[in-house]
């Protein structure tokens, strides 16, 4: 049974030879996609190479974070993604034949997307296909083959291989973003750090009608898979994605019958439902990644990068904060807004968020396949204390979820300038919260989103400052302030529910700047916009300019009035 028709796409033609072009982008996933399509928002011109002619075989990575959602709604793609998803919050642990506990991902009000949707990736693939198009800045290269690489001082020459024969082109810039088995990073001689765990799981796609609920819900040493441990998750279309613990003996082409997966199933699911088998894979467990992830002008993202366990969804997530956190530097170097040394920013940022993701990874690794008698005796007492006590479901890990990353010692952030009560500090991504524009119901996210497509919007995104205060006409270069208040006025958002001001702690006279990727530059609880030119620079990577005297507008106090608690 197939519940997704996979598109077809035509070879391009094969173009003249030696052409240049700003930037180019190797592998036609997720990552890669996405990358195009920010750069092309962005007013970048890309093109992207890929060996195939289709969308990504089976449902792959399919829980979509929070943070990824509001990455893709930036993008023009949230809303179709959580329409067609399935929306989840909540997860359950069970231990043998009993749930130990169950677990609220959100359980607080206010937010525009959930934790997380399950969604199969070619479907995100598909989506972003037609984004890219839309915009007119992307030609999109199927069944073109990268062969060999020359890196360059001023951008790699690449050999590319179509069915009408080969050619040559220049990149001034070049993101691999080809996967695990990157042509990139083999043609570099490029090797990972890390480690390959010795153990299989067996993912097998299943159609089928249920009743299950649409849980994250994990199985150790349940009775129809004694010794190993199973997970459950439902997608769209009635597909349900079901990963069994094999162990390292297993053969993988014996696991992937699809007679023996079928009999799996079946003990798990009972004899009363009927099911069909859609699509089958066996994977082990990598947590590694690349000792950097700039080499010159050449930039990896994703898997090419780094590589996780699928417990804790961090791989395809992180994957896409790569390309959050890549592309508006990029745009801004190729506008001769900031120095290449900018880019060096993408290694002291992803690398310690990518390192977190590994350390969880392999903790959730090596929680879930105990290497000895100890740690296994270790796991199952936790376990069955959980049941029971709070305390014990902290040491529980069947996969810390993804969440976004707090770079908190990033050079491109500005130490707070007096103590705050909260809040999100530098480094940190942006919370959403309902507001109201002209009466409109909105979302604050929406408001600071940086990436459109449109007359006026080509070239890189501005910063924003957020300002509690009314509006006062002050303009900053290269910033767009968006004031906010508790009470509606014209040019202002309305904090009507109080949510902004709490999730950032901030008092009337405070301000916030945000990078283009949503990410908190600075904060201040008195405005002065010499210290934001200077935050605004320091994020750039660029010297600080001379900076004229500030002027505080008339109606701004400058004082820190109180706070609210930090949620």
């Amino acid at each position: 049974m197939a519940t997704y028709r996979y598109p077809r796409y035509p070879a391009a033609p094969r173009p003249a030879d030696g052409a240049r072009h700003p930037v180019v982008v190797v592998g036609g996933g997720m990552v890669g996609l996405t990358a195009a399509l920010d750069l092309a928002h962005r007013g970048v011109e890309v093109v992207l190479l890929d060996e195939d002619d289709t969308v990504s075989s089976g449902s792959r990575a399919i829980c979509m974070a929070k943070r990824s959602l509001e990455i893709f709604d930036r993008l023009g793609l949230g809303r179709r993604m959580l329409e067609k998803g399935v929306t989840w919050n909540q997860g359950e642990v069970l231990f043998r034949d009993r749930t130990v506990y169950r677990f609220d991902l959100l359980p607080e009000e206010g937010h525009h997307y959930p934790a997380f949707i399950n969604l199969q990736q070619y479907y995100v693939e598909d989506y972003l296909v037609a984004a890219c198009r839309a915009t007119g800045r992307v030609d999109l290269r199927w069944q073109h083959r990268v062969g060999a690489i020359e890196p360059r001082a001023d951008g790699p020459v690449l050999a590319v291989e179509t069915p009408q024969g080969g050619y040559r082109l220049t990149a001034d810039w070049l993101l691999a973003c080809d996967g695990a088995r990157s042509t990139v990073r083999a043609a570099l001689g490029l090797d990972f750090l890390g480690q390959v765990f010795h153990d299989r799981f067996l993912i097998a796609d299943v159609v089928m009608e249920a009743e299950f609920p649409p849980v994250r819900r994990f199985w150790f040493e349940p009775p129809f898979h004694a010794g190993g441990s199973v997970l459950l998750h439902r997608q769209p279309d009635h597909v349900w994605r079901i990963d069994f613990q094999l162990g390292w003996d297993a053969d993988p082409d014996v696991e992937k019958d699809p007679d023996r997966v079928r009999a799996r199933v079946a003990a798990m699911l009972g004899p009363d439902v009927r099911f069909e088998i859609e699509w089958i894979s066996v994977y082990t467990f990598r947590c590694r990644r690349l000792e950097r992830f700039r080499h010159g002008r050449i930039l990896f993202l994703g898997d090419a990068a780094h590589q996780v366990s699928p417990f804790g969804a961090r791989g395809g997530n992180a994957g896409v904060q790569d390309v959050d956190n890549l592309g508006w530097k990029l745009a801004a170097v190729l506008a001769g807004q900031a120095p290449e040394a900018l880019l060096d920013s993408y290694d002291a940022e992803r690398i310690p968020a990518n390192d977190e993701n590994i350390l969880n990874s392999t903790r959730s690794t090596d929680f879930i396949t105990p290497k000895s008698a100890a740690a296994r005796a270790y796991r199952d007492a936790v376990l069955e204390l959980a049941g029971r006590y709070d305390f014990a479901r902290g040491l529980v890990n069947s996969g810390r979820l993804s969440r976004p990353a707090l770079l908190a010692g990033s050079p491109l952030n500005m130490q707070d300038d007096a103590a705050w009560p909260g809040g999100l500090p530098p480094g940190a991504p942006a919370v959403d919260a309902p507001v109201r524009e002209d009466g409109q119901e909105g979302w604050l996210l929406t408001r600071l989103s940086h990436a459109r497509v449109g007359p006026g919007s080509d070239g890189p995104a501005p910063f924003r400052l957020l300002r509690f205060a009314p509006p006062d006409g002050v303009i900053l270069p290269d910033v767009e302030t968006v004031f906010v208040t508790p009470a509606a006025e014209p040019g202002a958002l309305h904090d009507h529910a109080g949510l902004v001001a709490r999730r950032y702690a901030a008092a009337p006279g405070d301000a916030i700047l945000f990078r283009p990727d949503q990410h908190v530059a600075a904060r201040w609880h008195r405005f002065d916009p010499a210290a934001v030119a200077a935050a605004r620079d320091r994020a750039l990577a660029r010297a600080r300019p001379h900076a004229p005297p500030a002027r505080q507008p008339s109606d701004e106090k400058g004082q820190h009035a109180g706070t609210t608690s930090e949620l």
